[in-house]
């Protein structure tokens, strides 16, 4: 078997709660010592620099310390979404998924904000969120999500419409302020693992084929 597509052994221990309850900490801390924000963020200078690569990992687990919105939502979405995918996937695997994806978004952040000469705070759980949904798309893409609560959307539509959205925000510009390259990053990124790790194509999953 080929090995990386070997499957780790089926286990499922709700890690979910684990990686919101640690960003919640890590949050909490940011309030409390605003100074840290500086070492968890990922900001390329830094990178570049000083060598802190650590920061392509611990960017996904900081949030805006000055509001609660940031956190808030990003949270809830790897709630509700989180919880099936790692189901399907399993504990280990759900892991590995979350914390490749979200590395990977913050790589390509980071190679693009180089090449580009711009140098923003990144930080946020959105570019695995990002993967996550598309992986429950992916796995359940009948599965009816209620948009507001009020329209009824299927994931693949919700998850495509809402990466359009940021395609279109990042190439017009407008909502500044919020990383769409991340986001659409932590989607191309899912996207891959989920063709290469589990031989899984989800445009036609999306489609039902």
């Amino acid at each position: 078997m080929n090995i990386i597509r070997k499957p780790f052994r089926y286990s499922y221990s709700s890690v979910i709660y684990y990686l919101i309850g640690i960003t919640v900490l890590v949050n909490l801390a940011q309030r409390l010592f605003p100074q840290i924000s500086y070492y968890l963020a990922m900001y390329p200078p830094l990178v570049i620099y000083k060598g802190w690569v650590w920061q392509f990992i611990t960017y996904m687990f900081a949030h805006d310390p000055r509001g609660f919105s940031h956190i808030l939502f990003n949270m809830l979405g790897l709630f509700i979404f989180g919880i099936q995918v790692e189901r399907r996937m399993g504990s280990k695997e759900f892991v590995l998924y979350y914390l490749v994806t979200g590395a990977l978004a913050g790589v390509i952040s980071f190679a693009v904000y180089y090449l580009t000469g711009i140098s923003p705070f990144l930080l946020g759980a959105s570019g695995a969120l990002f993967a996550v949904e598309l992986a429950f798309a992916a796995f359940f893409p009948d599965a009816i999500i209620y948009i507001w609560g009020i329209i009824p959307l299927r994931a693949p539509v919700m998850v495509l419409g809402f990466t359009a959205l940021e395609l279109f925000f990042s190439v017009t510009g407008t909502q500044r302020g919020v990383a769409h390259l991340t986001h659409l990053s932590g989607f191309a990124m899912g996207w891959l693992y989920l063709l290469i790790r589990f031989g899984i194509n989800p445009w036609r999953a999306f489609r039902g084929r």
